[in-house]
């Protein structure tokens, strides 16, 4: 490998290994005492409250964990509180606000006014507001209560916010993940655990709609772009992207010289997928199995504290997309994941300052 690409791996992994530290010594034993005494019983369902009702994934959840008639239903957690929230400035954020309240209205969920009042209420929390950009203030209440939590995707609305987020569980000791639905694919999770051998390659794709308040793969590029490091594994350490219109493609140089692709479609057809190439065949990943697989995931998630993927592949994957960012403003140049995770770090010391958070 180029000096400059093993450099570049070596800082970045350097910031991985510090956060991962975090994870491990850095919990504060009075609020990690107070997040096992509320652990609830495995005898009962543990409640569940949703911070946002302006995504779908609000309603299809509910539904999941608390309809028992359902098919796909989940045992081991039950809705049992919301609270509404929406984007002014996003119109198809705040215009499913009514109907999705509604919706789990139906499903027996209370609706309560503001966050403080839910964690009143609730064990654990599913953070569904659609619009990244609010994260990092709406799970501050939640970190500090203790409560285990799922962020739904984007994390967040910035490379530096997702950073915080993550900085602030550790320092807490709060258990905190976030994922795509697509990272539970049973192909995409089998070639993850060597159906093809070790991975060598891989290409991925999805739908790759834009939304001009965020970094423009957070919104709905992050899919196609969590298959890729599922199968791949974090790495990265430089990524090249080319934008058109109505397409994207953006192509990540890993530290041990493999290559991983992520082509975002805007014109015609806009389905999910891709290929992985491994030493002993190659093999379909990045379909979408529906919700199911996920909500398996958080309700072990929520029993047992243990998430099922790790805070430094989960930062990679946003600073693969800000780097992908950054290499289009470049006009097409290589950009290294260190140097956008260092600038970002920086931001998020501000961010948590200027928020009181830390």
């Amino acid at each position: 490998m180029p000096a400059a690409h093993t450099a570049s791996g070596g800082m970045v992994a350097a910031v991985l290994v510090g956060l991962s530290a975090a994870w491990a010594s850095a919990a504060e034993p009075a609020i990690q005492k107070k997040a096992n005494e509320e652990k609830p019983s495995q005898e009962k369902p543990i409640r569940v409250g949703i911070i946002g009702l302006d995504t779908s994934h609000s309603t299809a959840f509910t539904k999941l964990l608390n309809d028992t008639a359902d098919g796909q239903h989940v045992a081991g957690c039950r809705v049992v509180a919301a609270s509404p929230q929406g984007s002014a400035d996003i119109e198809s954020s705040v215009s499913r606000v009514p109907e999705y309240t509604a919706e789990v209205k139906k499903h027996g969920v209370e609706i309560v006014d503001g966050i403080p009042v839910l964690l009143e209420r609730v064990d654990a929390v599913l953070l569904e507001t659609n619009d990244g950009r609010p994260h990092l203030e709406q799970v501050i209440p939640v970190i500090k209560a203790g409560k285990r939590v799922f962020v739904d995707k984007p994390l967040a609305g910035s490379l530096a916010d997702a950073v915080a987020i993550h900085r602030l569980a550790a320092k807490r000791g709060v258990p905190l993940f976030s994922a795509s639905s697509l990272r539970f694919a049973a192909g995409t999770l089998a070639v993850r655990s060597g159906s093809i051998g070790a991975v060598t390659g891989a290409d991925t794709y999805s739908p790759c709609a834009l939304e001009a308040t965020h970094p423009d793969l957070f919104w709905y590029g992050i899919h196609g772009v969590e298959s890729l490091f599922t199968a791949m594994g974090p790495g990265c350490t430089s990524v090249t992207r080319t934008h058109s219109a109505d397409f994207d493609l953006v192509t990540g140089l890993w530290s041990d010289g493999r290559i991983g692709t992520f082509r975002g479609i805007r014109r015609g057809a806009a389905n999910y997928g891709g290929t992985a190439f491994g030493e002993k065949g190659t093999a379909p990943v990045g379909a979408f199995d529906g919700y199911r697989p996920l909500l398996v995931e958080i309700v072990k998630f929520f029993q047992t504290g243990e998430a099922p993927v790790s805070p430094e592949e989960t930062l990679q994957i946003y600073a693969f997309m800000e780097a992908a960012d950054e290499s289009q403003r470049q006009g097409g140049k290589p950009v290294t994941l260190a140097e956008v995770m260092e600038k970002a770090e920086g931001e998020a010391t501000q961010r948590l300052a200027a928020l009181g958070a830390e």
